[in-house]
Order: C-alpha cells, then sequence, then structure tokens
C-alpha cells in the first residue's frame, strides 16, 4: 500500500502546475493534501479512481485539507472534536480496515511567534487525539507539521533556531509524541541522511540552493514498524513551496 502526502499551498493554484499528474505518477491508494485553500463548491478537481473528502477552513482562500482514496474507508471524521481547533480544517480522519489515517496542517507559529501559545494547546489536544486513536486500532498520521524535529532536518539550524518551526517548545512536542508510540518513518529507514527537505521558501533561490526543511511527515504507531517497506521525500516533484513525501506498506 502507497499513501503520499503534500502541501500543495493552494489546490487550485498547484493544479495549474502539474498536479494532476504528478499524484497519477505516484500511483497511491491514497493521498493526503494540506492547505488546500478552497470552500467544497469551488472543488472541481475529482481523479478517476478516487473518492475524494474535503475539511475546508471556515475562513475562505486558508488551510484546509483533503483526503483522495481509492480504498473505500470504513468511517470519515473531521476535526478532532474540540471546537476551538475545529474551525481551520486541519485534520480528516480516515479509517481502514488495519489502521485510521490522519491528515494534519499544524498550525504555524507565526512571525514573532504570536501563535505559539495557541500551537502548544492545539498540540496537546492532538496528541491526546491520536492517543485515543491507537486504542482503538493502528494510526498513521501524515501532513504538514509545521516543525523540523533535529538539527539534520534543515538546512541552517543555528540561524533559524527559536524561529517559527524550529523553537525548542515545538520540537518538543514532536519528541513526546515520538516517545509515545510512533514512528518517525523517513528516520526509520534513513537515520543520517542530510540535504533531505520537503519545504524551501519562495525568498531567495532557497529550493535551487536546496536550503530547506523537513517539515511534512509520515508518523506510523509502533505496532506497524514491520509492515513498513520504505518512506520517500520526492524532491523532484514541483507544484509547491513543498514536496510530496509518502509511505510504502505491507499489510
Amino acid at each position: 500500500m502507497r499513501l503520499v502526502s503534500w502541501n500543495v499551498n493552494g489546490l487550485r493554484a498547484c493544479a495549474g502546475k502539474g498536479f494532476m499528474e504528478s499524484m497519477l505518477s505516484l500511483d497511491a491508494d491514497a493521498i493526503c493534501l494540506q492547505e488546500i485553500k478552497l470552500q467544497k463548491h469551488q472543488f472541481t478537481f475529482d481523479m478517476e479512481g478516487y473518492e475524494v473528502f474535503l475539511n475546508p477552513a471556515k475562513r475562505a482562500g486558508y488551510s484546509g485539507t483533503a483526503i483522495y482514496t481509492r480504498v473505500k474507508p470504513i468511517s470519515v471524521a473531521y476535526g478532532i472534536g474540540i471546537e476551538e481547533h475545529d474551525q481551520e480544517g486541519r485534520v480528516i480522519t480516515a479509517e481502514f480496515e488495519k489502521f485510521y489515517l490522519v491528515c494534519c496542517y499544524t498550525p504555524n507559529s507565526q512571525d514573532g511567534l504570536r501563535r505559539l501559545d495557541y500551537r502548544m494547546t492545539w498540540e496537546d489536544a492532538f496528541h491526546a487525539y491520536l492517543k485515543a486513536l491507537e486504542e482503538k486500532k493502528c494510526v498513521i498520521l501524515c501532513g504538514d507539521l509545521n516543525v523540523a524535529h533535529k538539527e539534520i532536518d534543515l538546512k541552517n539550524p543555528k540561524t533559524n533556531h527559536m524561529n517559527p518551526g524550529f523553537t525548542d517548545k515545538e520540537r518538543e512536542k514532536l519528541t513526546s509524541l515520538l516517545n509515545d508510540g510512533f514512528i518517525d518513518t523517513f528516520r526509520h529507514f534513513y537515520p543520517d541522511a542530510a540535504g533531505q527537505y520537503s519545504w524551501w521558501s519562495y525568498i531567495g533561490g532557497a529550493r535551487a540552493r536546496n536550503a530547506g526543511w523537513r517539515i511534512d511527515y509520515f508518523l506510523a504507531s509502533d505496532a506497524l514498524k514491520d509492515a513498513l517497506k520504505d518512506a520517500k521525500i520526492h524532491q523532484s516533484i514541483m507544484g509547491s513551496d513543498h514536496c510530496p513525501v509518502s509511505l510504502e506498506l505491507n499489510l
């Protein structure tokens, strides 16, 4: 089974830059998107063979998530069941026979860390949500988690320390999740791989210089460890300031 996640930074914009062709080339069983930036009435991006589920933000042109799947889910849930956190369309959970697939777009702490306190509240609530799911069956979490975990996960860790996405608090929250029964699947296969990034600023030719950050992830319950086959970062695929990441499993 192949799963793909991509922050498209506006699905309509990405669709004009080869989105459909890229996704079809990856031949995924399920595709999770973040930052779709559209409402349901604006959605015109069906793909043959896939059913699609959308969770748009209440605010137009902002945030939002989607899941395309070739395998019919047992159930689909939107948000995490807390009104404070469910206004921005950041989470979709699709239940399959052997696992829950959670598509997530984690809130950015923003310039000046003005949203860091909210981010910490979100992190705790989301962690609890994942662990509650895991009491029922295994969980695969994917998406733009808006944090580079270790220094190896971004080009310039020293100059970016305490910037949004690389604060000690944000990194500690991811560490906490990994210590509580989840696997960073890319690092599981490639613990020492440097220069493997999934997001690059549009400023200063960062992508051409590969001055990026790895902030897009597939995390999996420890119980799925033996089913993991490979995890990839598809840096050659353009169309967004992020690139897709993928996970292959034998289930």
